[in-house]
């Protein structure tokens, strides 16, 4: 009986104790991981979220640590091995669902290791030509490029990287022979593109808004299934005769495996409070981001199906990074 009631202490101390730390979160500094440099999307996104979830945590600071390079895998790698207290998180990006395609030996399982907290926002590629190309929608394009195979050039990011599959994807869908061109960052395709050495690229539509609105290159259409806010008059590539064309970017936030339900719960309601802010969509959307939020759940299936559909992609691309 007094093995029984001590047990029964222990557990319930335990309990009280875990309690307590959930009410007492969080009472030191959270770190933020973001897997690219400053300036970029995600670490845009990461510094536009991180000061009004402090507010809604009752938080002074969330600090963001950027942790560049390996497509994300070295913050991603972080995360998954980082206690699961609350106070390591990751705003990971679309790549994060791409890797496990790229590459066979990660250090950490995409659907197992984490713990999806809340998607944040979408962010569309957008199907860019030099004015030179004589197309002015989709079809044209198609029909442009079959009657030229392998003649066209699409300037990319990077191998494996977003706007590299955003063009595997249109080329399996549209039966074309694009010619992949690969850049080490998408913004050093971008003067090529504006020269006319490439003809095509699937940038990031946040970067090349200035561009869009100037003449200087033409939009076809976001590779969204649903239209940018940013951009309203730009047709999806789905809407303009691609059926089943999907290769949406977003941002979520992530933390390790393990974190409690309701730690997760209430990182979820405040980052969904967040994003109802009007000062932080007007931000996001000046960023070409859509404002999200939703469930864990709904994240999780989120991750679960770009991770198999990117294999497909990458596999019928027969894609391998170096």
């Amino acid at each position: 009986m007094r093995a029984a009631v001590a047990v029964l202490s222990v557990g319930l101390g335990l309990g009280a104790h875990s309690a307590f730390a959930q009410a007492d979160y969080p009472n030191k500094p959270i770190r933020l991981l973001v897997g690219f440099a400053p300036g970029g999307t995600a670490d845009v996104v990461a510094r536009i979220v991180a000061p009004k979830l402090s507010e809604q945590l009752n938080q002074q600071r969330i600090v963001i640590d950027n942790r560049a390079g390996a497509a994300q895998i070295i913050a991603s790698e972080l995360t998954a091995k980082a206690a699961p207290d609350g106070y390591t998180l990751f705003m990971a990006s679309a790549a994060f669902t791409i890797n496990p395609a790229l590459y066979k030996k990660l250090p950490f399982d995409a659907l197992r290791d984490f713990s999806p907290i809340a998607i944040v926002a979408a962010t569309p590629n957008v199907l860019l030509i030099h004015p030179s190309v004589p197309a002015r929608s989709v079809k044209e394009l198609i029909a442009h490029a079959r009657a030229k195979p392998g003649q066209l050039l699409y300037g990319s990011g990077g191998v494996g990287t977003p706007s590299h599959l955003s063009g595997v994807l249109f080329n399996m869908l549209a039966n074309t022979d694009i010619t992949h061109v690969a850049y080490k960052g998408s913004g050093a395709a971008m003067p090529d593109l504006l020269g006319g050495q490439v003809q095509m690229a699937f940038p990031a539509l946040s970067g090349v808004i200035n561009q869009i609105k100037s003449g200087k290159l033409i939009a076809l259409g976001v590779t969204s299934r649903q239209r940018s806010p940013s951009l309203r008059d730009i047709p999806t590539i789905e809407e303009t005769g691609l059926a089943g064309y999907d290769a949406t970017s977003w941002f979520g936030l992530m933390g390790p495996a393990g974190i409690s339900k309701a730690l997760v719960a209430r990182l979820n309601a405040a980052t969904n409070q967040v994003l109802k802010d009007a000062e932080v969509r007007e931000q996001l959307s000046r960023q070409g981001a859509d404002p999200l939020g939703g469930a864990p759940e709904e994240f999780a299936a989120i991750i679960s199906k770009d991770t198999e559909r990117w294999k497909k992609v990458v596999a019928a691309g027969g894609i391998k990074v170096e």
